[in-house]
């Protein structure tokens, strides 16, 4: 990687969520250029250039914004496209798993653009709007896919965002996000099943279907960016946690 040598000037950044998280700290002129699925904050991301999608990068463009920093994630780009800007830019790869790792990262990208006692304040303010920690009961299958159905399992940020919320991965003896059949989601018992949001877009539509494949569990949509955006959207996270165990009476 080339060494960034002083505060970035022309940004591009490949990830929605550390998108959100550059501007909340403060930044704006310096961001150059944003993917598709950067849509937040929806006043501010307007009239930048769009890079391509976190996975589908237009490399050939990102060379015309001339970035003296790239904002980039391990899970949610493509190795080759990051190792091929990597040669070329300074790039900043995250690599997130916990809550804990979230929160370095603020700090981290914080001291990076110059923006370090925002960051610290950021995270002060994560840290304060979290619930308290308790011994979750209820187990809860995260399914982020359908056709085929998707969950997400042990070694995922999701899994530690339903921990912090307060509730067991039904499918923690699984890593990553492993492909599910009917029969393997009647298998893991849940309780619970959380349709999120995104990346496939549930809607009321499909509880009828996963009701049907497990009629003892609850079916609920639930808000994916919460369980999954590990930039300054986390501020928004903890009330929205705490809103579920009242829903589901877990205390």
């Amino acid at each position: 990687m080339r060494r960034i040598t002083e505060y970035p000037r022309r940004l591009v950044s490949v990830v929605p969520s550390q998108t959100e998280l550059l501007f909340d700290l403060g930044l704006d002129a310096e961001i150059v250029g944003l993917t598709r699925y950067c849509t937040y904050p929806t006043d501010q991301v307007q009239n930048r250039i769009i890079v391509g999608g976190t996975k589908a990068l237009k490399l050939d463009l990102i060379d015309t914004l001339r970035p003296d920093l790239i904002v980039a994630n391990k899970e949610e780009n493509d190795r080759e496209q990051i190792e091929y800007l990597a040669q070329r830019y300074p790039v900043h790869v995250t690599d997130i798993a916990t809550l804990p790792e979230a929160l370095q990262m603020i700090q981290d990208v914080g001291q990076l653009v110059g923006k370090q006692p925002q960051a610290e304040q950021l995270v002060d303010r994560i840290r304060a709007s979290m619930p308290p920690p308790i011994v979750p009961t209820l187990r809860v299958a995260y399914l982020i896919w359908r056709k085929p159905y998707m969950a997400a399992a042990s070694h995922t940020f999701i899994d530690d965002m339903l921990r912090v919320a307060g509730f067991r991965n039904a499918l923690a003896e699984q890593t990553r996000y492993p492909v599910l059949t009917p029969d393997d989601l009647r298998a893991a018992h849940p309780d619970l099943i959380f349709l999120s949001s995104e990346p496939y877009p549930f809607a009321d539509k499909h509880r009828v279907e996963l009701e049907t494949i497990c009629p003892d569990a609850r079916v609920e949509l639930v808000d994916g960016e919460l369980f999954s955006w590990y930039g300054s959207r986390l501020v928004k996270a903890g009330a929205y946690f705490a809103q579920l165990r009242r829903q589901f009476s877990q205390r």
